[in-house]
């Protein structure tokens, strides 16, 4: 699938109205966190066999925002009023007898071309305002990326910020038993549909990772002889070594411009950061240090890294110009002289590091600012390891093993540490990676 051929059209206009802002609707009160009270009512199919992909949307927008957190869907079973016409105004007042905020109404039609239509219409039940309406046209077959596109225009509108329903994650899937496990790369929906196979499992992969403005994956595989660093394309299927390197290669991570790679080599005892130039190839050295220096990620606008290592005795995370020079340590436990850290990855939107804990018998994933302050703990556990952000940088997924015979869990938590849940997957599932918004570069 290629987003040039998703959506045909898209975004235009369902009635200019006034376009009331809802920014600041998520409320914080003495009772704590007021979710958003929404109703969302059933898409109305444009004819009877539309009935299938019309409740079919409507539940994915369901899910998704009352995934979030931030949204708190009203049962069905209390709408007073039944949408069947939703070119009519709502009659407001049925909706604030439910105490909605917020309401959704939409429509599913075939076309005689074979393509979806798919409106939206979002009211501000206080108001009687609309504050979004929008129409899509797309084949039949991507009818849930329509979902998630408008769930995201929902979320935006309440809440002021982008959404992150419209991504991917790419992950290890793992079968078979712990000592013989056979680990493919996978990619699915961030809901956990759509799941897709990218390897065979004959050989091991680690660490897949976003291209940040294309559709590839960077990754390890450890096959005949040394790990190698690939490209893989997701919509040719097509893959391609990034270079052959002496000694064990850790932790490829795309540069946000997608120009480069940024990586760590072994050598002996230690290891160091490298970045290479995808276009002429050449590789530049970051750190030339006796310590073990890894997990390598960059800044949003590129001009720092963060990263892991030990060169002051145990595991921790440094922060560094992106051309290399020297590096300040961020992290310092307060609770806890022996913790180590490490897998950070800085959030989309700048403002945090997210980070795996180790102290006290427990692995934790938390998120601290650039500067190492506001350190926060958001879960812990027997091990939880390998945070990676949501699109918009307001949510975390990460893998956890309880050990034993059982094998390792995708889960997603709030960078408030609330809302904490398990991400479907058809097997044993780690090492995810979550890519950038689809529809934010459609057309591409």
């Amino acid at each position: 699938m290629t987003r040039r051929g998703f959506i045909a059209a898209a975004g235009s206009t369902l009635l200019a109205g006034r376009a009331a802002t809802a920014q600041g609707r998520l409320q914080v009160g003495p009772g704590g966190f007021q979710p958003i009270s929404i109703a969302i009512t059933n898409f109305v199919p444009g004819s009877p066999a539309d009935g299938e992909v019309s409740n079919g949307v409507t539940q994915v927008i369901t899910n998704n925002l009352k995934r979030s957190g931030l949204f708190a869907p009203i049962d069905q079973a209390a709408f007073i009023e039944r949408i069947s016409n939703i070119d009519v105004a709502p009659q407001f007042q049925n909706w604030k007898t439910l105490n909605a905020q917020a309401l959704v109404t939409g429509r599913m039609t075939r076309q005689q071309d074979g393509r979806l239509k798919a409106e939206f219409r979002l009211w501000d039940v206080v108001s009687g305002q609309q504050l979004a309406g929008q129409q899509y046209f797309t084949s039949p077959e991507y009818w849930r990326r329509i979902a998630h596109i408008i769930s995201d225009q929902i979320y935006e509108q309440m809440t002021g910020e982008k959404g992150y329903f419209d991504s991917r994650v790419v992950f290890v899937d793992e079968t078979g038993p712990k000592e013989r496990r056979v680990k493919r790369l996978a990619m699915m929906d961030q809901d956990g549909a759509n799941v897709r196979y990218l390897t065979r499992g004959s050989d091991l992969v680690l660490t897949p990772r976003f291209s940040p403005n294309s559709q590839e994956i960077t990754y390890m595989e450890f096959g005949q002889g040394d790990p190698k660093v690939y490209l893989f394309n997701i919509e040719t299927g097509q893959r391609e070594i990034v270079g052959n390197f002496p000694g064990m290669t850790f932790a490829p991570r795309f540069s946000p411009d997608g120009q480069r790679v940024i990586m760590s080599l072994q050598q002996g005892g230690n290891s160091n950061l490298f970045v290479m130039d995808l276009r002429s190839r050449s590789t530049t050295r970051l750190t030339d240090t006796p310590a073990i220096d890894t997990s390598p990620s960059y800044s949003p606008d590129g001009t720092r890294i963060c990263f892991e290592s030990d060169r002051g005795g145990r595991s921790q995370i440094y922060v560094m110009a992106a051309g290399g020079g020297q590096a300040q340590r961020i992290s310092f436990s307060k609770d806890d002289n022996n913790a180590t850290y490490s897998t950070p990855v800085w959030s989309p939107k700048g403002d945090y590091i997210a980070f795996t804990r180790q102290g006290g018998g427990q692995f934790s994933i938390g998120v601290m600012k650039p500067d190492g302050s506001g350190e926060r703990l958001l879960t812990s556990g027997y091990h939880n390891e390998g945070p990676t952000f949501s699109p918009n940088g307001r949510v975390l997924m990460f893998f956890r093993d309880p050990g034993g015979n059982a094998g390792p869990s995708l889960f997603s938590v709030d960078i408030s540490g609330r809302f904490e849940q398990k991400v479907p997957t058809p097997g044993f599932a780690s090492d995810p990676a979550w890519s950038p918004l689809l529809s934010a570069t459609a057309g591409q």
